[in-house]
């Protein structure tokens, strides 16, 4: 007879319900903060380690500008995309997700894609990856996922069973996996890719219309990307090649620069589209929503010191100015309060005081007070508190964005959108890979999850069959499992599919 498995507690002791729905307002969202499991699991995570980031703690940063280049102010009031030549100072980060500080800028990884623009409105943070979706779609299982990318706590090494085992227990991960396990998983440096929002957030203009939008900032030098035997010689011979590339490039005068564009939805649009447009692990067609162009970025100065203005450097996806807000979208919902959480545990309370966080272009009054490494006046001696009759700084309400509806009963809502995970997956595959990008995608999907137990791998190639009957099969002839049995778990709900690769089974 089984054992009975032992009940999932908040650390309270609490009995956990759900640990893989948010708590929401209707199945599309937006989060509700009263999700203490949500923010704990969230809170504890971002404390897990010090003082290095949690993830995203290789990086390399440069500053340049930001130039507006085509007119969009019907679609949004910012005042840093008001005219066509206006110039905003910017600070970037690269990163990989995934390693220590000291890892290999070669490896396996999705990169870090984030920009502060420093406007006149105060900063605003474009934090992103150089892929258009991610793994997950609801922040709950963020933690546990990252988990899965680091070392296994009882040998401090990288596991392919803790890796694979999440995903393939994951459907939802299988298009950002078919391009992570592409060459595009292993860019050639930080210059020679492209950089996304992968979130959509919310536009609006001074008469208060709104519209759905993601960012893509397409690379002017063109995207290379690494093979698998290339990213490892580089990860033995020169691990910092990335880092050593931008800084390089820019002392050379050869300043790197991308062609930023936004896709555009509006609320009416999105009310019966295809695809969740909520739901981070798709992507807006191109065909239905073209790219339209915004601006151009350039970075043109190297750091004074790395330390001071890359390391310490904090961007936030809250960080946002009239014109700009955000959308329904769990993931990001959660990174709004865990990114800011993540900055106070590692830098302080006062992060936003630093040079490089500071705003620039803008006064920063307020009413905080106090905390670790508070070096300016503190106020001096005006009043502290809210309302008052001394001449503090008010509220504007011209601030406010435009509201949108939210309605729907609170609870954990399990994903109901009609399109499964596997179409846009299967489409990347089939439509958009060249007969040599498949080549390489299965021959280093096999040389990676060819170290994880047979069942998984079973279990993992039944996804990627639903996705491709061709990609499961030539994954599946080159691990040497059954085809007939892959076909099999591919036939299966992912219940069952679970249960029947489950340990001892």
């Amino acid at each position: 007879m089984a054992k009975k498995r032992k009940t999932l507690t908040m650390s309270s002791g609490t009995p956990v319900a759900d640990d893989q729905n948010s708590m929401t307002a209707g199945p599309r969202g937006p989060v509700l903060i009263q999700d203490v499991h949500l923010q704990e699991k969230l809170a504890h995570f971002n404390r897990e380690r010090m003082p290095e980031r949690v993830v995203h703690a290789k990086g390399a940063g440069a500053c340049g500008y930001f130039e507006v280049t085509n007119d969009v102010t019907k679609y949004t009031k910012a005042n840093f995309l008001s005219e066509v030549g206006k110039r905003t100072e910017v600070c970037v980060r690269f990163s990989t997700v995934g390693g220590e500080k000291g890892s290999a800028d070669s490896a396996r990884d999705p990169r870090g894609f984030a920009v502060k623009f420093y406007t006149e409105d105060g900063n605003y943070d474009m934090v992103g990856n150089n892929t258009p979706v991610f793994f997950i779609r609801d922040p709950l299982k963020f933690p546990d996922f990252i988990h899965t990318q680091k070392r296994n706590p009882v040998t401090n090494t990288k596991d392919p069973d803790m890796f694979w085992d999440f995903l393939s227990l994951t459907p939802e991960s299988i298009h950002q996996v078919t391009i992570l396990f592409s060459d595009r998983g292993t860019p050639k440096n930080y210059r020679h890719m492209n950089g996304y929002s992968s979130h959509t957030f919310k536009w609006y203009n001074e008469q208060g219309e709104f519209f759905w939008i993601q960012y893509h900032f397409k690379t002017a030098q063109g995207i290379q990307n690494l093979t698998r035997e290339e990213a490892d010689r580089l990860a033995g011979q020169n691990p910092d090649h990335a880092t050593r590339d931008l800084y390089e490039a820019i002392e050379r005068g050869e300043h790197p620069a991308w062609k930023v564009n936004v896709q555009i939805m509006t609320p009416e649009q999105a009310k019966d589209y295809r695809f969740d447009i909520f739901d981070i692990t798709k992507v807006w067609p191109h065909g239905d929503f073209p790219l339209i162009p915004v601006g151009r970025m350039v970075l043109d100065r190297n750091p004074k010191n790395y330390f001071a203005e890359v390391e310490q450097a904090a961007f936030s996806p809250g960080n946002l100015v009239p014109g700009i807000a955000a959308s329904p979208d769990k993931m990001l919902q959660a990174r709004i309060i865990s990114y800011h959480d993540a900055h106070i545990h590692r830098l302080g309370p006062n992060y936003q005081l630093l040079p490089v966080n500071a705003p620039k272009a803008a006064p920063m009054d307020n009413y905080q007070r106090d905390g670790y490494m508070r070096l300016d006046a503190n106020g001096e001696g005006g009043p502290n508190y809210y309302p008052n009759s001394f001449g503090g700084p008010e509220p504007d309400p011209e601030a406010a964005e435009p509201p949108f509806e939210v309605s729907g009963m609170a609870g954990r809502h399990p994903y109901t959108h009609p399109n499964d995970d596997f179409v846009q997956a299967g489409e990347l595959y089939r439509k958009v890979m060249t007969d040599e990008d498949r080549d390489h995608l299965i021959g280093n999907i096999v040389s990676h999850i060819g170290g994880s137990q047979k069942r998984i791998q079973l279990r993992q190639t039944a996804l990627f069959y639903r996705a491709d009957p061709d990609y499961g099969r030539r994954v599946a002839e080159g691990l040497g499992l059954d085809i007939k049995e892959v076909k099999r778990l591919a036939g299966m709900s992912q219940e069952e599919r679970a249960k029947a690769t489950a340990e001892g089974v």
